[in-house]
């Protein structure tokens, strides 16, 4: 089985797990820790920027399909010819804080003009919902992708809460907005859906009783000291999602 293949049967059964170093994290070490601790607790993906010693880096280090996230078509297609087995126009939520932010339309332009440079080319596509549209205009961007033939669609949702609630609260109120819009969009397409942004062991489960069928989580590994550290909460959310799989098996 393919690298890719093994992502999509992960997919299919609803055990899916993306775990994101950064789309702006170019630190070497900073993604070799992410990359090996997801490795090591059985992860279904890595997400990496588009950087190309770092795609290079990361292929001679594991046989995890790796994705690359980038908003730049140029180098999603680049980063096909270095290794990748999937790229993801997206992961928005880094570019947020630099006070970028993209509309319906841009999506689609960057998602058509990425398609022009593939000419072809077969590759696993995800793009990214901007989790600051109204649900109304998310959920035809995401139709429209959808007749386009992306394969994943992933949820985001902007936390600016500057007083957050503490423990549990807070960690559930900053997954409120991408886990509400993987329920509306579930409900409005067939494609699979990852649901990030605010993902972590006390909300996994959440998003996948929300109807994702993929979990991409960045800060809750990406921003730990210890590998150790970053394993343990590597193989937390995969026995989550192993759980959910069982659990979508027995209601069939």
């Amino acid at each position: 089985m393919s690298r890719i293949e093994s992502f999509k049967r992960a997919l299919s059964e609803k055990r899916a797990v993306k775990i994101i170093a950064g789309i702006d994290n170019f630190d070497a070490e900073s993604v070799k820790k992410v990359v090996m601790a997801a490795d090591k607790a059985g992860a279904s993906a890595v997400d990496i920027c588009a950087n190309p010693d770092i795609i290079s880096m990361v292929r001679s280090l594991t046989d995890m399909p790796i994705f690359v996230s980038s908003v730049v078509p140029e180098e999603l297609v680049h980063a096909v010819a270095l290794g990748a087995d999937a790229i993801e126009l997206g992961n928005f939520d880094a570019l947020y804080k630099k006070g970028i932010s993209f509309n319906a339309s841009q999506v689609l332009g960057l998602v058509k003009r990425t398609m022009e440079l593939l000419d072809g080319e077969e590759i696993f596509f995800s793009v990214t919902i901007p989790g600051e549209l109204e649900i109304g205009e998310q959920i035809s961007l995401a139709r429209e992708l959808e007749s386009m033939g992306i394969d994943l669609i992933q949820t985001e949702g902007h936390f600016s809460n500057e007083n957050p609630s503490n423990g549990a609260r807070g960690l559930v109120e900053r997954a409120e907005l991408t886990l509400s819009n993987t329920i509306e969009l579930s409900r409005n397409i067939e494609l699979p859906i990852m649901t990030a942004t605010g993902i972590n062991p006390t909300t996994a489960s959440l998003a996948f009783a929300s109807g994702a069928s993929a979990i991409g989580c960045g800060s809750c590994v990406n921003k730990l000291d210890s590998e150790i550290s970053m394993i343990a909460v590597s193989k937390n959310l995969v026995e989550i999602a192993e759980k959910n799989a069982q659990y979508v098996v027995e209601l069939v």
